[in-house]
């Protein structure tokens, strides 16, 4: 019997099949959502622009750029680059729209607001903000655009919400390069936790939320995490295993006779965890995985460091935590000092699934794809890629709670049998 005629391959096939009805459910789907945000499109021909884009950027192409999304559907591809790349739209309207539909969603008085950078190698040298920096992509310093990047984590899923592209500081003093990629006036140099403090502050007024989490290139900022106390937000932000700390409750003998007992000397942090005793360690399940629990081991304590100035800072708790192997370690500081360590390690992790979210971003809607070289574009298409990654989120998770299949995200990823995007429903007040 050939492998294919096996009943539960035949059982597996019928379920991996793709209707005709369900890509057309999924096409009025799009429309349904798309219709929320077209007020911020002045035109009617920029309306039927940002539909074109999010179908393509929703499709099975294997590069989402505006050339081949125009080819797809039979559009000029000229109309499309002049939409993403100096179409006369604002992208800041539109993310404020997308904070608002996230909210509504998933929004979360414990949610966790996690703060991202993320690089995007190119090959040539006129693209806004490119410059020779660390690429994690590639894993190495090399030609690439930074981003920062805002996600938001509550109990009912994860989004990515916002982007800003970084301008190193030779760029932003540069006025020729700059009026070559139309950078607005305002646009200063500002370092990378700075832009992230931006929109955080931005997304608060709409996402509610108690926690900020991030790895270590903002945890080793002194400042930040300073300013985080000053909103009143709670922190789990990962520290360089190289970070000075000292246990303040450590002391050593005095000086001199009959004198007071001295603060221990400030040292790596790694270096201080490997001598603590087994005994300040506790399992924690942070979740429940296809092969079982998800379990890491989690220490804490109460540490000082010093600032970028050498000065000595408040106390904040130490959190350390360890994967269950062994092999992975997590040196962060919060300034929360009275959740546990379940509490504290699931903070951390929730930027875990936001990696993910971003991994599909590159992957699903092309985050990463795109061919424009502008200030204005990037954010254009920023802002197109993440309203489709949250179109594409909230469908996996509904068609997941509804209807296990596994073809159920396949089922709205590729739209190219959808309506043509000339559609009357898309006009401001339309059905």
């Amino acid at each position: 019997m050939d492998i294919l005629e096996h009943p539960r391959a035949q059982a597996l096939l019928d379920q991996a099949t793709v209707r005709p009805q369900d890509i057309a459910a999924c096409a009025e789907h799009l429309v349904t959502f798309a219709q929320r945000y077209m007020p911020f499109f002045a035109r009617q021909e920029q309306r039927e622009h940002a539909l074109t884009v999010l179908r393509g950027k929703l499709s099975g192409l294997e590069r989402k750029t505006t050339e081949p999304i125009a080819t797809l559907h039979g559009q000029r591809r000229r109309n499309l680059q002049l939409f993403v790349g100096a179409g006369g739209w604002d992208d800041r309207d539109v993310l404020g729209e997308l904070h608002r539909h996230v909210g509504e969603e998933i929004g979360d008085p414990e949610g966790v607001y996690i703060l991202d950078g993320s690089a995007f190698p190119k090959s040539g040298r006129d693209s806004c903000g490119v410059a020779r920096q660390w690429c994690g992509r590639l894993g190495k310093v090399d030609n690439c655009q930074k981003g920062y990047f805002l996600a938001y984590a509550g109990r009912r899923g994860a989004a990515l919400v916002d982007a800003r592209l970084y301008l190193p500081d030779d760029w932003a003093a540069d006025a020729g390069r700059r009026e070559k990629t139309h950078v607005p006036e305002e646009v200063t140099f500002q370092e990378g936790w700075r832009i992230s403090l931006d929109l955080l502050d931005g997304a608060r007024a709409v996402l509610p939320g108690r926690w900020v989490t991030g790895d270590d290139e903002f945890g080793r900022c002194s400042e930040l995490r300073e300013l985080l106390r000053l909103r009143d937000l709670r922190y789990v932000l990962d520290v360089p295993c190289n970070t000075l700390v000292r246990d303040p409750a450590e002391r050593r003998p005095p000086s001199r006779p009959g004198g007071r007992p001295r603060l221990p000397e400030f040292e790596r942090v790694d270096q201080w965890v490997s001598r603590q005793r087994g005994g300040r360690w506790r399992s924690v399940k942070l979740r429940d995985g296809s092969k079982g629990p998800v379990q890491v081991r989690v220490l804490l304590a109460t540490v000082q460091t010093k600032d970028e100035g050498g000065r000595v800072g408040p106390r904040e708790r130490l959190v350390v935590i360890r994967s269950a192997d062994g092999q992975q370690t997590w040196y962060a500081l919060s300034n929360d000092r009275e959740a546990g360590r379940g509490e504290l390690a699931g903070v951390h992790g929730s930027r875990h699934g936001v990696e993910e979210v971003l991994r599909d971003g590159k992957g699903e809607v092309g985050l990463g794809q795109y061919e424009v070289r502008s200030w204005v574009g990037w954010h254009h298409h920023m802002t197109m890629s993440l309203l489709a990654l949250w179109y594409l989120t909230r469908h996996q998770r509904r068609l997941g709670e509804k209807n296990p299949r596994p073809d159920g995200a396949a089922q709205c990823r590729d739209l190219r049998a959808s309506a043509p995007s000339r559609s009357p429903v898309l006009a401001v007040g339309g059905a």
